[in-house]
């Protein structure tokens, strides 16, 4: 007879007899992570005016390309690239970037509570994740880094919230200086 590899089974009827007990912390981390994602999420849309303004079209034109990109990444490369060849203020092209850069910091945060597993103890309590990323090594591979839903690392969920909100104030005052600047460098019609 060959044994399992699989991990054991959960109890799940002892899991759901003493999770009553683990609801409140489990809601705060579920509170957080849909914080997290909510709030990248708005940040994310919010490139659709940036688009609107590179390219000099209707919200819904911006927003039909910004859909028709099936990843983050070539979105905003695609922002990127359109931002060298239009903005022409050095100072400009900087916020842009920064922004794009902090936008990107927090994405790492929101990849790494969308793409794990959630370990959970007897008692149905949140107590780890597992990252769903494969760490190759030069001599090994291995299956996610397992970090611990600790104090310090709620704080740390509460900490990138709190940025991706100040980007998303960040973005709308960076949207008039843009649209001004893209005016200004305008072509006056022949």
């Amino acid at each position: 007879m060959v044994s399992s590899r699989l991990p054991p089974k959960p109890d799940f009827d002892a899991i759901a007899a003493s999770a009553p007990s683990t609801a409140d912390r489990r809601t705060q981390i579920l509170a957080l992570i849909g914080n997290l994602v909510s709030s990248w999420s708005n940040n994310e849309s919010m490139f659709i005016y940036v688009l609107m303004i590179l390219l000099r079209t209707s919200q819904e034109s911006a927003a039909l390309t910004f859909a028709t990109l099936n990843t983050t990444r070539a979105r905003l490369d695609l922002i990127q690239r359109l931002a060298k060849i239009t903005i022409r203020d050095k100072s400009l092209d900087k916020a842009l970037a920064k922004i794009i850069e902090r936008f990107n910091e927090s994405t790492a945060v929101r990849n790494e509570f969308n793409h794990c597993m959630y370990i959970v103890d007897a008692s149905g309590q949140i107590t780890h994740t597992q990252s769903m990323r494969i760490v190759q090594t030069r001599d090994s591979l291995q299956f996610g880094e397992m970090k611990p839903m600790d104090a310090a690392r709620l704080r740390s969920m509460v900490k990138t919230t709190k940025d991706m909100t100040r980007i998303n104030r960040d973005i709308w005052e960076f949207l008039p200086r843009l649209e001004s600047h893209l005016r200004s460098t305008e072509k006056p019609p022949s």
